[in-house]
């Protein structure tokens, strides 16, 4: 996901399945993106098409990913709005 200025909510930038999804979790764990796996979430987010607006019936749930993402910086030392 990615959530730009000028977004409304966060879009999905990037999904597969298979082989492809396994490269996309490559890539994001070189980069140093965390990774987190929830099937349940994956399966709402396949529903969306790429570049596309999480629906409001996400929210709840891109929200608890975010407070994860959140905390997991915290306690690497990191604050919101630094680089990393």
């Amino acid at each position: 996901m990615a959530y730009g200025s000028d977004d409304g909510a966060p879009r999905v930038v990037a999904k597969g399945s298979g082989v492809t999804a396994e490269a996309i979790i490559s890539l994001a764990q070189d980069s140093g993106v965390y990774v987190h796996q929830s099937a349940e979430l994956v399966n709402l987010l396949m529903q969306v098409d790429l570049d596309s607006e999480i629906p409001p019936e996400l929210y709840q749930a891109v929200a608890e990913l975010l407070v994860w993402l959140y905390s997991l910086d915290e306690s690497n030392g990191y604050r919101l709005g630094e680089g990393t």
